[in-house]
């Protein structure tokens, strides 16, 4: 546990009052959470963009890299590995948070490294409820930031939404991705996250977010708090606020007005694709077959109705 900065290990329980009370839901931020020289070698042995899973949802080359194998990425990331899964560490985390039974996912499913280039944004979503092999319920995020030089002004910041379907009243926590800032919240039906697109001026252009997710598990929860198996939910931006009536529209909105059509056409596109799968999936099954059977009947008896009316 000499990795993980004494002074969090010692102030526990105060972050743990912190999380528990918390808006938009139950979240803490720990600056310095490891320590420091560990922090710099993570940040040293951070994977090269391409070496990483930088296809979009469409198959194409995007702006995020990830890498979900955390060990094969050089010494240090091994021992963030041995200490995530160490029970010294799953219980700090359970003090910080009030969760007990927590569990490590070897797999760091949708997890690892995470890098995200200029011009790149995350919608607000609530993530996946089940783990995939396992089907334990996913109970936390912890996001560790990797970046030395970063400005609240080029965007990328985390955004917790209370409810981004009502942006009139909206409660929003801002959380910019500093260095060796930690970000610890629970995942539930309702904790609502993403972050603005990153515009990195033209001297900076050879930056990057660069951070580190870790997902946690517990074997149950409580009831009230489950849901149906459920993948990552996404909810598109809404229009700036600035935009209102006797607004007139600059470069800039019409800018970031196409770019919010096109980020819908692209999700639309991506659910009827979504939805065109399911229903070959479907017909493939005998319950499928017999569906389309009862469909055909229905339509020939509703002909004949129509023909003798």
């Amino acid at each position: 546990m000499d990795l993980i900065a004494r002074e969090v290990q010692e102030r526990r329980k105060q972050y743990n009052a912190g999380f528990e009370s918390a808006l938009p839901f139950r979240h803490c931020v720990i600056d310095g959470f490891l320590a420091p020289d560990f922090a710099a070698r993570l940040l040293a042995q951070f994977p090269p963009f391409e070496r990483g899973d930088y296809l979009n949802e469409d198959g194409k080359p995007g702006g995020k890299s990830t890498i979900e194998r955390l060990r094969g990425l050089g010494d240090a990331y091994r021992q963030l590995d041995d200490l995530v899964q160490s029970p010294e560490f799953l219980r700090l985390i359970g003090d910080i948070t009030g969760i007990p039974g927590l569990l490590y996912d070897p797999m760091y499913f949708g997890g690892g490294t995470h890098e995200n280039r200029s011009g790149q944004g995350l919608d607000n979503h609530i993530d996946f409820n089940y783990h995939p092999a396992t089907l334990w319920h996913r109970r936390l995020n912890l996001i560790v930031y990797l970046n030395p030089e970063w400005e609240t002004a080029w965007g990328g910041s985390l955004e917790l939404h209370r409810d981004p379907y009502d942006p009139e009243n909206d409660e929003t926590v801002v959380v910019p991705p500093l260095f060796n800032r930690c970000v610890i919240f629970e995942t539930t039906e309702h904790s609502w996250h993403g972050f603005g697109k990153i515009s990195l001026p033209a001297a900076k252009a050879h930056l990057s977010r660069k951070s580190i997710a870790l997902y946690f598990y517990t074997e149950t929860r409580p009831e009230a708090q489950t849901a149906r198996t459920h993948s990552t939910v996404y909810v598109d931006r809404q229009l700036p606020a600035h935009l209102r009536p006797g607004h007139v529209l600059t470069e800039q909105d019409c800018t970031e007005l196409r770019e919010l059509f096109s980020s819908r056409a692209d999700h639309n596109r991506r659910l009827y694709a979504e939805i065109e799968r399911l229903q070959a999936d479907l017909e493939m099954t005998a319950l499928g077959r017999v569906v389309n059977i009862i469909r055909r009947r229905i339509a020939r008896f509703r002909l004949r109705r129509a023909s003798a009316g």
